[in-house]
């Protein structure tokens, strides 16, 4: 008899849901993971952290407000990092408290340290005292999650040559900063800097950012950085990073010099699989190690899952849920349906945005015709009661069977916004239903209704010529 049913490696998103899923359905459930990081990353470092660093950017520089109140408007004066950690602390030790509850409740046992395979059904777990013990189990599930990518040539001091982990620990808010890399996690730093006063210029090898949005959201996403001096470098390659007494100087390929108090990389993530000696349990992993699963989150040893960041895309916390769920239920044998493809997407840039389906350009490329329909928040007296006269929703709609084939949110609560429009899709309805549905007045859940009638009112004027 192993000891127990299901071992846990990882109290992220994914373990934490996978564990208390195994233990909803009857079995003996165990999870391993640091004392220090017990939530994951996304708790520690990650999720949890950088938008709670979001929020407190944007009360304390009362960045919604100045359309409202000018440009001088602020809450304090001087914002130190102090301000804004304090928040990130008080919410961080709140949410660790709520997974080690959960987990409690639902009597997963919850083991300090660190675990490594010693073959397919065991694990040796290393105590933070230096004692090891041994632990088999009947399924064991891998959710260790990511670290940042580091690049090998660059000497990472964790103040003056940071990852986006260093963040959290700065020593005081950077006049001026570069951040390398325009994906996701380097576009919400650079807002929240750029938010503080912080001078940022963000260096990209490719030609754009965020590819996966769209493109207007993205141009307005760019236009209001540039707003607060954000200056991009798309195109351009760092050759290299010196460090020097205050401060360090990036030099790029094209021979431009970037002087800057610090530099942050964004360069990806890197699985956490280096120290858990997968070859024991008959496992490997790719050279950014991510492990490969199939549809039901089995690794090529069957009885072994993997599930969140540490399998690759989409590495999100709401998906990395649902794939722990779904492989706690098929190692249980117990029915669980497909995770839906419509993925909301949130990204927390500020504004925020948050898109769910198909963009225009995808669209486009796989001949599928399609009609616009635009919602404007300052158009909206939501909009105009918060201060918000930047933020848009577009629906894209089917003129064959007016369905909804994309939604695309920019501005304040987006991501929240969003789930109106993946639930209309999700079920099937149509643009028509928007038109007719009747939403709470001043909201900016209206914005659904506005764009609707955009759309068909645009089909009707297609009827008309085509009839």
């Amino acid at each position: 008899m192993p000891d127990f049913d299901m071992l846990v490696l990882g109290s992220g998103p994914g373990g934490q849901k996978a564990a208390i899923a195994a233990a909803k359905l009857g079995r003996r459930v165990a999870v391993v993971d640091r004392p220090d990081m017990v939530g994951g990353v996304s708790i520690h470092t990650g999720t949890i952290p950088s938008k709670t660093l979001r929020e407190a950017v944007l009360y304390l520089t009362g960045l919604s407000q100045r359309d409202m109140y000018g440009q001088s408007y602020r809450l304090k004066e001087d914002i130190t990092v102090s301000d804004l950690i304090t928040r990130t602390h008080h919410v961080v030790s709140r949410e660790v408290d709520v997974v080690r509850s959960q987990l409690a409740r639902n009597q997963v046992a919850l083991f300090s340290g660190t675990g490594r395979f010693v073959d397919a059904h065991t694990v040796a777990l290393r105590e933070a005292g230096g004692h090891e013990r041994r632990i088999s189990a009947g399924h064991i599930v891998i959710a260790t999650g990511t670290r940042p990518a580091r690049p090998s040539s660059v000497a990472f001091d964790g103040r003056t040559v940071m990852d986006s982990d260093n963040v959290l620990s700065l020593e005081r808010v950077p006049r001026s900063l570069v951040i390398v890399g325009a994906g996701v996690i380097g576009m919400e730093y650079a807002s929240m800097f750029a938010a503080l006063g912080s001078k940022v210029t963000v260096v990209e090898k490719r030609s754009g950012m965020l590819d996966m949005c769209d493109v207007e959201v993205v141009e307005s996403l760019k236009y209001h950085l540039r707003d607060l001096a954000v200056t991009f470098r798309f195109g351009e390659t760092v050759a290299a990073v010196e460090r020097h007494p205050h401060g360090a100087l990036t030099v790029l390929e094209s021979g431009k010099k970037i002087p800057a108090e610090a530099v942050m990389y964004s360069a990806g993530r890197q699985g956490l699989t280096d120290g858990l000696d997968l070859e024991r349990a008959g496992l490997s992993a790719d050279a950014r190690g991510r492990i490969t699963v199939d549809e039901h989150y089995r690794t090529q040893v069957p009885h072994i899952y993997a599930v969140g960041d540490v399998i690759g895309f989409p590495a999100l916390a709401a998906t990395s849920m649902e794939q722990g769920r779904a492989a706690a239920h098929h190692a249980c044998g117990e029915p669980v349906g497909p995770m839906h493809d419509l993925q909301p997407i949130g990204i927390y840039t500020i504004p925020e945005i948050s898109f769910v389906g198909r963009t225009e350009d995808q669209l486009t490329e796989d001949s599928v015709p399609f009609e616009v329909g635009v919602s404007r928040y300052r158009e909206l007296a939501r909009g105009q009661i918060i201060g918000d006269s930047h933020g848009v929703l577009k629906l894209l709609v089917s003129p064959e069977d007016r369905t909804l084939l994309g939604v695309h949110c920019f501005g304040t609560g987006a991501t929240e916004l969003i789930h109106i429009g993946q639930s209309v899709m999700g079920c099937g309805g149509t643009v028509d239903y928007l038109v007719d549905a009747v939403f709470n007045y001043p909201t900016l859940a209206e914005s659904y209704k506005v764009a609707a009638l955009d759309a068909t009112n645009k089909l009707r004027q297609l009827d008309r010529l085509t009839d």
